[in-house]
């Protein structure tokens, strides 16, 4: 219409109607289990090879950072030394729509980040890095990422679909869950629309019983 096009009128259109998206998230107990679980699964030791001494604080750091940060996998893939500064708990990043957004993190994944640095030898700039005989010190891939996240969920017992964007999705609801604001998650997770962060208000039954606990107080 705007270019003089002959056309049908928006008006006499209808929109599809969208399904509502599921949203996959951790319980508190399940989140625990999982953070732990590279280090109270490993068998390592200090005589051992350095492979296998890196490995659990290198995948302990992954996990609470992905926790503790709601970055992206893309974005942690990518993610250099450099790009963190360890007595700091925020440092930036170019994320989707390269853009550049803030980020946050956690104190544990911050301790996590700096005992997996001091275990390191190598020379890459690249924060995570693979372990493979083959690609050493490379920027670690997303397959690896999503592999290692669904075998530390099946250490822990967790028996849900577990990927790396299900700790992204238990990070927004976590903070729902501790009273943040659906706006302040918004900017966090970095979503253009509101509309994108309204699908974390899924939050359980009990949390929502609380908040309906509000009105006896009147």
């Amino acid at each position: 219409m705007r270019n003089d096009v002959e056309t049908i009128s928006p008006e006499k259109l209808d929109l599809a109607k969208i399904p509502s998206r599921q949203v996959s998230y951790l319980t508190e107990a399940e989140i625990e289990r999982i953070l732990n679980a590279p280090i109270s699964h490993s068998e390592y030791n200090e005589e051992s090879n350095k492979k296998w001494v890196i490995k659990p604080l290198r995948d302990a750091a992954i996990l609470q950072t992905l926790y503790g940060t709601g970055l992206r996998v893309t974005e942690l893939i990518s993610l250099r030394i450099s790009d963190i500064k360890i007595d700091e708990k925020q440092f930036s990043v170019i994320g989707k729509w390269n853009k550049l957004r803030s980020i946050f993190m956690t104190t544990q994944a911050r301790d996590a980040i700096r005992e997996y640095l001091s275990s390191r030898t190598d020379n890459s700039d690249f924060l995570f890095i693979s372990l493979s005989p083959n690609s050493y010190g490379h920027k670690i891939s997303r397959n690896s990422i999503e592999d290692l996240v669904k075998h530390y969920a099946n250490l822990a017992w967790i028996t849900s679909k577990t990927t790396p964007h299900t700790l992204r999705h238990s990070f927004a609801t976590s903070l729902l869950r501790k009273g943040a604001d659906i706006r302040s998650v918004q900017a966090l997770l970095w979503h253009s629309s509101i509309t994108t962060t309204q699908i974390y208000t899924h939050v359980d039954d009990k949390y929502l019983q609380k908040v309906h606990e509000l009105l006896d107080t009147i």
